[in-house]
């Protein structure tokens, strides 16, 4: 994994929403945000009247990463699947996964948990986490929705935004003050980068730089681990 110059955060080749094929009246949205070395990348599917299925992509810097997909059913989540990687005390940054299905009434009907090659029981503080982490998802994502905030990814070149889905933007804008470093690279150098903003035609309005990276960094699609 490439070293990144801000919060790890990547994501989503989107500029707005588009409708799911296969999927009857369903939108894709998308958000995120950085809580202290965490960064995230969220991304749903809903109908009108719920969520059918999300996805995040978590960088918790040194601490590591991890990448899962939901699935509800009528409101509820029936399924997660999460890999990535964790700090260990004794071998380092070793591979994880976890796989859980829940009934109608949210109990754990299913679950397994693999720490590099060893399988663990989980505890019914960490199953509720997975619960509230699916929940953080939609509640994000609604919240930036109604604000007109998307993530976006892609290459700055001093002068354009070309995001991840081919789009270029001639204008940007930053609501928030940057630190010089980063002013003057963006200003200098070709980079990949992150964020979330809003869109108006040819123009990109930048409320939260999340992630800048050099130019090689490819775009992190959104994780599907479940057939929708």
């Amino acid at each position: 994994m490439k070293k990144l110059i801000l919060p790890f955060l990547i994501i989503s080749s989107l500029a707005g929403c588009s409708s799911t094929a296969g999927l009857d009246k369903a939108t894709q949205y998308t958000g995120g945000e950085i809580l202290g070395d965490a960064t995230s990348f969220y991304w749903t599917t809903e109908t009108i009247e719920n969520p059918v299925s999300g996805s995040d992509y978590v960088n918790d810097g040194k601490s590591g990463w991890y990448k899962t997909y939901y699935k509800w059913n009528e409101g509820k989540v029936q399924e997660l699947i999460r890999k990535g990687e964790t700090l260990t005390d004794k071998q380092g940054m070793v591979p994880f996964s976890v796989v859980i299905r829940f009934n109608a009434d949210g109990e754990a009907i299913y679950q397994q948990y693999r720490l590099g090659g060893h399988i663990l029981p989980l505890n019914e503080n960490q199953l509720v986490r997975y619960l509230q982490e699916a929940q953080t998802v939609t509640a994000v994502v609604n919240q930036q929705k109604t604000q007109g905030t998307i993530l976006l990814q892609g290459l700055w070149t001093g002068k354009t935004f070309k995001s991840c889905d081919g789009k270029v933007y001639n204008k940007i804008e930053f609501n928030k003050t940057l630190p010089k470093f980063v002013v003057n690279r963006l200003s200098s150098v070709d980079s990949y980068v992150a964020f979330l903003g809003k869109v108006s035609g040819k123009s990109v309005e930048v409320d939260t730089l999340l992630m800048m990276a050099d130019q090689n960094q490819q775009c992190i699609a959104r994780p599907s681990y479940i057939k929708e």
